[in-house]
């Protein structure tokens, strides 16, 4: 929506539009919070893999 387009819109109309966004913006966050929290459970659940050594000489 451009400048010109916010211009013609009422009042009310922008403030229904801004808690539209505002609403959406928040289920955007606590999505993203869950994934990332789901993400993390499975990082966490994982076996640690063990780790090998790369230069020769750590080698044995």
């Amino acid at each position: 929506m451009t400048k010109a387009e916010l211009g013609l819109i009422g009042d009310a109309e922008l403030v229904e539009e801004l808690s539209l966004l505002t609403t959406q913006t928040a289920r955007m966050r606590a999505r993203m919070a869950d994934i990332m929290a789901e993400l993390e459970r499975r990082r966490c659940a994982r076996p640690a893999r063990p780790t090998r050594p790369t230069h020769p000489a750590q080698r044995r």
